[in-house]
């Protein structure tokens, strides 16, 4: 099965960043990741592409997912075959939001670690 062309746009530190991070790694999909903290270059692209300001975004052999879950990632790609269904463990949530607090934090700038 050839590997599909992706492209995620996260945060550094999110509980749907990370759910999708996990879910690539499931399935050991190569991807570039774009982090939109790190670089807000990467936020004005993000938003370019999927046409609105909320992350993770996750662009798919051309198909953007905007706003999504490492759950949704998953769903998506097994529905279109571009992955076969499997059980390895994640490790992490794949469907978590950060929490109000978190949103504040990463808004001043701080660091925030995201319980799993």
């Amino acid at each position: 099965m050839e590997k599909p062309q992706i492209t995620a746009y996260v945060k550094t530190q999110c509980g749907w960043s990370n759910g999708v991070r996990a879910v690539l790694a499931k399935y050991d999909l190569p991807y570039t990741e774009k982090d939109i903290i790190k670089n807000p270059a990467f936020r004005w692209e993000m938003e370019q592409r999927s046409g609105q300001q909320l992350s993770p975004c996750v662009e798919i052999n051309g198909t953007m997912l905007p706003d999504i879950s490492g759950e949704e990632v998953e769903r998506y790609m097994l529905q279109n075959g571009l992955v076969q269904s499997s059980e390895r463990p994640v490790g992490v949530p794949l469907n978590a939001p950060c929490s109000d607090a978190q949103h504040a934090a990463m808004a001043r700038g701080e660091v925030v670690h995201v319980q799993v």
